[in-house]
């Protein structure tokens, strides 16, 4: 079967756009991504979005987004696997290139989560949960996570402040990223001493609330990638390697392990094999962080660090410039922000222009190849994305 590339990206700032549509913002990043790959135009669209039914009163928005943007009578649909819809539709335009549907597929994510108030926003992430046993008791998202982050501070023997090093980092490099909805530096008072919402969660352990879109157009086989990479003065290919994905149990109840995600360690293994790699060829990652919590479970269940071990060696300084790998050089769901809709596809864009050289942001060093990371709810559905440079 023909190879899928990953031959150009556009993203949106991420904020709180109270003036713009999500229409708006998908258009402006669909015609990055197809200005970025010199003019080529997508033969379908798959956009990944969670709450358009709710907050925004939405359905048929793959045609909506597809008609808004110029490109009206082409298949386009939705697909939602809560906060890792991105990465799910990543997975679903992936299948139609790799399986030669079409040649070209237009894979982006959006989402307006400042269409409602907070109390909305907070309601609606919420549904991520299992409504009959879990949302009708009043839990939140934050709450849930909470639950996690407190029973691996008493397994392991942490504290409060073995966690703050993580948003101290996430905030220095989105502070490089133009497109970052948190562009600034913080200090560890400033994290310890932040509002609790949800013990031990505090506000700087979170990631806010905000909009943006994101696009990435793919291509099948080699000659349709390096006709678009010469069109535009660009010397590097970048493979879309492979693309799995995994479940585990929507209400927490029915774990085996609390602190293990499972579908991430399932859906890591599988994407690995498809790819040809080993978890050491890894040069960089962009992992799911929508709490601090969530960010050391990542590194552990992909593997990256030992069960327990995730803030000791984060507060070393492991995985930062220099180290293999590199993680979250955006700035993560924490400081990048996390419109939660098109955050897997954010990732995407991100390691594929960190592979490419032009991220205009943190870079990192060379990367040969990358790991995405993309959840929805507590690990309910887990998306790995394995690009590599192609040679």
């Amino acid at each position: 079967m023909e190879r899928v590339f990953v031959v150009g990206a556009g993203m949106t700032k991420i904020g709180r756009f109270y003036e713009r549509s999500a229409r708006d913002l998908f258009r402006e990043a669909l015609w990055k991504a197809i200005d970025d790959a010199g003019g080529l135009r997508p033969q379908a669209i798959v956009v990944g979005n969670m709450t358009s039914s709710v907050l925004m009163e939405q359905d048929s928005l793959g045609a909506l987004l597809a008609d808004y943007s110029g490109f009206r009578g082409l298949p386009a649909f939705k697909v939602e696997a809560a906060c890792g819809s991105g990465g799910a539709a990543v997975y679903a335009g992936y299948a139609l290139v790799k399986s030669g549907l079409v040649d070209v597929v237009a894979v982006g994510g959006v989402e307006k989560l400042t269409e409602g108030v907070t109390s909305e926003a907070t309601k609606a992430l919420a549904q991520a949960a299992d409504s009959e046993y879990e949302l009708i008791y009043g839990t939140t998202f934050t709450g849930l996570n909470a639950l996690v982050m407190r029973l691996y501070m008493e397994t392991f023997k942490y504290d409060r402040s073995d966690f703050a090093y993580w948003p101290l980092r996430m905030h220095e490099y989105a502070s490089y990223n133009p497109y970052a909805q948190l562009p600034r530096k913080t200090t560890l008072d400033a994290i310890l001493n932040s509002p609790l919402i949800a013990d031990p969660i505090r506000l700087f352990d979170a990631s806010p609330i905000g909009d943006g879109a994101a696009v990435v157009l793919l291509v099948r086989g080699e000659e349709r990638a390096r006709e678009v990479a010469k069109a535009v003065g660009k010397d590097i290919l970048v493979e879309l390697a492979s693309v799995s994905m995994a479940t585990d149990s929507v209400d927490l109840a029915s774990r085996r392990d609390l602190l293990t995600m499972e579908s991430t360690v399932k859906a890591t293994r599988e994407a690995l094999g498809k790819a040809g790699l080993e978890l050491k060829n890894i040069d960089y990652a962009e992992v799911h962080d929508a709490f601090s919590i969530t960010g050391l479970l990542a590194l552990e269940d992909i593997g990256f660090a030992p069960k327990g071990e995730a803030p000791r060696l984060w507060k070393e300084g492991r995985f930062g410039k220099g180290d293999k790998p590199e993680v979250n050089f955006s700035g993560g769901l924490k400081a990048r922000g996390h419109p939660v809709g098109a955050t897997g596809v954010y990732q995407v864009a991100e390691a594929f222009m960190q592979i490419r050289g032009d991220f205009p942001g943190f870079k990192a060093s060379s990367p040969e190849t990358a790991l995405t990371h993309n959840i929805g709810g507590v690990a309910t559905f887990t998306s790995i994305a394995i690009l590599k440079r192609y040679r």
